[in-house]
């Protein structure tokens, strides 16, 4: 039968390495862009050559070792020393050199800082080579799971849980015992001893967690993964995990920043949008687009203060207050007058407010507000569907960070 033959194995060739890698191929970008890089001014740490001894490697070459890594879906330092062992484009890079997997993790762990800067610095030659504009920019997260088990995972109402089991077994354990040392039966007597033995075990494991939240202020705490944390992935589904958060330009769809965070989107706005703007180096800000799940006033307000305008998808607004206020009377149908500092109904009556602001708390988060009254609810003949409230006046409240909001809501009005 005929088929396509194969190379002779055997054959002898005289083949450099340079005629092996295409002009086209993106390793070349990789090598060129970190010969240019002054890696001290950057902040790397530079290998000295020593004067006996083994010569240190080259810095340059770790860190082509793993751009080529991040640009391939490479993390682990052993599949980076494989690559070079193995890899064409990896033996172009580093010129056949293969070092040991605990070098190169080393690179990563002393320089964490640099690699973070060298980021940036990409992003400014993406810019000056006019593959980004860094005028509308879009942002989200994606959930990354950890090795930490649910559970190994652990909130106060957990470890409540297991403590109270702790003392319900006990007991149950201590009153068997009386009975079994009546019967006289020392067998189970000692299976139950060490029962209570594991049980005290588990109780100081558990004490011990309880305090760690305590001192720590946190509302969880993972064993395995620390800085992991429980998060809704979709829906009621939950998972032990990071968030991964993104800032995309819009003209290539290129990542211009990106960090990982152990929350979810609602308080990350301000800081992804912030370092987007940083990575960029320019003064005027951007348009951000951003789904509902990162609609938050502070983080709205932070951006507005930064130069940097959102279109934030909004939350849809439940009447939660069935027997009372009716759809006509929702509070997006009282209107806001910037000047007067007042609200008008949808009956047309202002309401004032006395310029006191209050503070109100959440379980991590706190705002100031203001509140709005009007005398006219007493004679109103419709505040039977504006308010349930026994004594028969509304009242609305308006954020410090309203005037974000608002201005938020009509750009994506605008821009749906």
């Amino acid at each position: 039968m005929n088929f396509i033959q194969s190379h002779d194995r055997n054959q002898m060739e005289m083949v450099s390495l340079e005629s092996l890698i295409g002009q086209e191929n993106q390793v070349r970008l990789i090598d060129a862009f970190v010969e240019k890089l002054e890696l001290e001014r950057v902040g790397f740490l530079i290998n000295t050559i020593k004067d006996q001894g083994r010569p240190s490697y080259d810095s340059r070459m770790f860190l082509k070792i793993y751009f080529y890594g991040y640009l391939n879906g490479l993390r682990s330092s052993r599949r980076l020393e494989q690559e070079c062992a193995r890899n064409i484009e990896m033996q172009w890079l580093t010129g056949k050199l293969v070092p040991n997997y605990h070098t190169i993790c080393d690179f990563r762990k002393v320089n964490p800082d640099a690699l973070r800067s060298t980021f940036r610095l990409f992003v400014s030659f993406l810019k000056d080579a006019d593959l980004i504009t860094g005028t509308l920019v879009a942002m989200d997260g994606t959930k990354v799971r950890a090795h930490n088990s649910k559970k190994n995972n652990y909130n106060a109402k957990k470890i409540e849980r297991h403590l109270t089991y702790i003392k319900e077994k006990t007991d149950d354990y201590l009153k068997a015992l009386d009975e079994q040392d009546i019967q006289e039966q020392p067998e189970k007597v000692q299976a139950i001893k060490e029962k209570i033995n594991r049980l005290k075990e588990n109780k100081i494991k558990y004490n011990a967690l309880d305090a760690l939240l305590k001192v720590t202020n946190q509302v969880q705490v993972s064993t395995t993964d620390p800085d992991s944390r429980a998060m809704l992935v979709q829906g009621q589904v939950v998972e032990i995990c990071y968030n991964v958060q993104a800032a995309v330009d819009a003209k290539h769809n290129l990542v211009i920043a990106t960090h990982t965070i152990n929350s979810n989107d609602r308080n990350a706005m301000g800081n992804i949008a912030l370092e987007a703007k940083a990575n960029l180096n320019q003064e005027e800000g951007f348009t951000a687009l951003l789904d509902k799940g990162y609609h938050n006033g502070r983080e709205l307000d932070r951006c507005m203060k930064a130069g940097i305008t959102t279109i934030c998808a909004q939350q849809e607004i439940v009447n939660s207050n069935n027997k009372g206020t009716t759809e006509a009377y929702l509070v997006t149908k009282f209107k806001y007058n910037n000047k007067t500092d007042s609200y008008t109904c949808p009956q047309g009556q202002e309401l004032h407010t006395s310029g006191t602001w209050h503070k109100k708390s959440r379980e991590r988060d706190s705002h100031l507000y203001k509140k709005y009254r009007t005398p006219a609810c007493k004679t109103c003949p419709v505040v039977h569907l504006c308010t349930a409230k026994a004594y028969g006046r509304r009242e609305l409240e308006r954020s410090e960070y309203a005037g974000a909001v608002e201005a938020n809501r009509e750009r994506y009005k605008n821009n749906k």
